[in-house]
């Protein structure tokens, strides 16, 4: 998720994901129409500063066709979830055994066909192997940052799953650029060194969806572009959500013609505090996973939503939204429909 380095204060350590940075005013590059000419016609812009309404209920009519849809989504399976196995009082750098990993995954399993992973060390790397004897195909990501330690054993760690077959897509870093956590020669290195010792996997980068046209360089690298959208981190209110998202993906791939682009994180969290427009609810969570992963399916989008499970470890780095993300709580029980 796009969020200034909640993993990494104040030391650097191994994580399994890294929370969701609320963008500052035009940093996502304005994908609305109207952005930038302060004419919406309708459409989000980015950078408005409108204040937070909560939406009244619905109507019990049609919170039973949410409910509804919801379930028919849940049963016939989402193409991917993002994948973190945390218990209760851990967090990252926090040793993760291949038990509690096989438990979570029993819980995901009928509902997602692939797994995002994002570490290859602290237990992580038997994720992969695991989500392949459980039938579920894996994206694998190596993380890095600012610990050139860790970086090394990720991207070890990264490359002996991909050889021992458990990676069907890789991923060296996940916002490493939005983060400032290396630069675009050192992250480049990275994608090349894994490429080049796993040939025949698909070899990419994830970052924030606007990264990919600043860093052009780093976009060409990329067998496979997975691009992290976020309509609430910019304000976006939920009713405007998807077709702003939709307007991210088609800025990534504008900036990544004629390569393979999925989107490896989108969501939006059920309680905690709103961000200028966008405002948690669990009503709102829903609508917009239906809203997602429905389109998704009708147009033929690789889509991971973000995420699995709450966490309670994020809510001191992200606030009191980081641990409302899940699709089921942190003791793994299905908070909707």
């Amino acid at each position: 998720m796009s969020q200034q380095s909640p993993d990494r204060e104040p030391a650097p350590v191994a994580a399994s994901h890294t929370g969701s940075r609320p963008l500052a005013a035009g940093e996502g590059g304005g994908v609305g129409p109207g952005a930038g000419t302060g004419t919406s016609h309708g459409a989000f812009v980015p950078g408005q500063t409108g204040a937070a309404v909560a939406p009244p209920p619905l109507p019990p009519e049609q919170r039973a066709r949410l409910d509804a849809a919801f379930a028919a989504v849940m049963a016939r399976g989402m193409h991917g979830l993002c994948f973190s196995p945390y218990l209760e009082g851990q967090q990252p750098g926090s040793q993760i055994g291949k038990a509690q990993i096989r438990e979570r995954l029993a819980v995901v399993r009928p509902h997602t066909r692939w797994v995002r992973s994002f570490s290859c060390t602290d237990g992580h790397e038997q994720t992969p192997r695991i989500a392949h004897e459980m039938g579920l195909k894996t994206l694998v990501g190596a993380w890095l940052g600012t610990d050139a330690a860790i970086n090394e054993r990720e991207l070890e760690g990264v490359i002996a799953v991909a050889r021992a077959g458990h990676a069907d897509i890789v991923a060296v870093g996940n916002e490493v650029l939005l983060r400032e956590d290396l630069g675009e020669d050192e992250l480049i290195a990275c994608i090349e060194r894994v490429k080049r010792a796993l040939p025949g996997v698909p070899v990419g980068y994830v970052d924030a969806y606007f990264l990919f046209e600043k860093h052009p360089r780093v976009t060409a690298a990329c067998d496979v572009v997975m691009t992290n959208c976020y309509p609430f981190w910019e304000g976006c209110p939920r009713e405007q959500a998807l077709p702003y998202m939709q307007q991210m993906l088609a800025k990534t791939r504008a900036a990544a013609p004629g390569k393979r682009v999925l989107i490896s994180e989108t969501g939006w969290p059920d309680r905690g505090s709103a961000f200028h427009g966008a405002v948690p609810g669990h009503e709102a969570a829903m609508q917009y996973f239906v809203d997602s992963i429905e389109w998704a399916e009708r147009e033929g989008i690789e889509i991971f939503w973000f995420s699995a499970f709450d966490e309670a470890w994020k809510v001191g780095a992200e606030g009191d939204v980081g641990a409302y993300w899940g699709l089921w709580d942190k003791d793994a029980r299905l908070k909707f429909g």
